[in-house]
């Protein structure tokens, strides 16, 4: 199945820029300094990681939640937030997915403190002026991520991200899914995990299309990328602000072209008339999937051309 090509959106494909005076804190802390945007690739492909950044005297700060969701993501973000008041802060992902009950366990904490999200790469960008915290909307949230999203009080997805679904299946067998057998308790255990996923998605206040779209693409089949018009009618898109996400931040109009990303290498093409973004044959994309045990574990599925 292919992509669907997304549809015109009030929101605006920015960077949204942070003021001077910057401080970054928390594990995996650095930002990279970009100019023109680089990204940390490599970053989504390990074990969620968060950092706080901050900066004086008239911007926005905001949470980086960057890699998988993994059985100790919870307790790492526990771990990070403590000490700190995040009451209401905003996540920015640009994550590929991960582990089905473990994202919603992150997801539901999310929510009881009131945290907003967002779907972004953070960077540090040189500018004449100075260096610049910065959320560049080329990014991706994939898979769980998605369900992660959704746990935000207030949601906002940027014109040039990338939100994209598929089912969970047994780990040990997503790659040869039509070739593996499969037992009653497999399927009890799938079955299982896709009833908790359905009471978290109403409970996030998501619709019930967000799992149709999710459960009709199979681990044989690319990663289906949600249209404009998708998000907006599975309730993952609360508003099309970025104000509504980082109220105290700038938000610039800065020239595409000083700040695109380089091409990402572990993804799978999108529509026609996005960002080119470059597949490399035979390279995975990450997906959540359930394992016989029944926790939920990362695993990767073949890109498919």
């Amino acid at each position: 199945m292919r992509f669907a090509q997304s549809s015109g959106f009030c929101g605006r494909a920015l960077l949204y820029a942070a003021a001077f005076g910057l401080a970054f804190s928390g594990p995996s802390a650095a930002l990279e300094k970009v100019g023109p945007a680089k990204v940390n690739v490599e970053a989504r492909k390990q074990p969620m990681r968060f950092s706080w950044v901050a900066c004086e005297p008239r911007c926005g700060s905001w949470i980086t939640a960057v890699g998988l969701v993994t059985s100790e993501t919870l307790k790492t973000f526990n771990d990070f937030a403590a000490g700190r008041d995040l009451a209401g802060a905003t996540v920015v992902l640009d994550s590929g997915g991960g582990s089905v009950n473990d994202a919603i366990a992150l997801g539901r904490r999310w929510r009881e403190l009131g945290l907003r999200t967002t779907v972004g790469t953070s960077v540090v960008v040189t500018t004449a002026a100075g260096d610049r915290a910065a959320v560049l909307p080329e990014a991706y949230c994939e898979s769980m991520c998605v369900f992660v999203l959704l746990s935000g009080k207030t949601r906002y997805v940027p014109e040039r991200a990338h939100v994209r679904v598929h089912q969970i299946w047994m780990g040990d067998r997503a790659e040869n899914a039509r070739a593996a057998s499969y037992t009653a308790e497999d399927l009890t255990t799938v079955e299982r995990d896709i009833g908790r996923l359905a009471k978290y998605t109403f409970e996030m206040g998501g619709s019930g299309d967000l799992l149709y779209l999710a459960l009709n693409i199979p681990p044989w089949e690319a990663l289906y990328e949600l249209s404009r018009s998708e998000l907006r009618s599975t309730n993952l898109v609360t508003t099309d602000r970025v104000a509504d996400v980082l109220p105290d931040g700038e938000v610039a109009e800065a020239p595409v072209a000083d700040l695109v990303t380089k091409p990402v290498q572990d993804r799978f093409p999108g529509a026609t008339n996005a960002p080119a973004v470059v597949t490399m044959t035979g390279q995975p994309t990450k997906t959540a999937e359930a394992e016989p045990s029944g926790a939920a574990v990362v695993t990767t599925v073949p890109a498919r051309q």
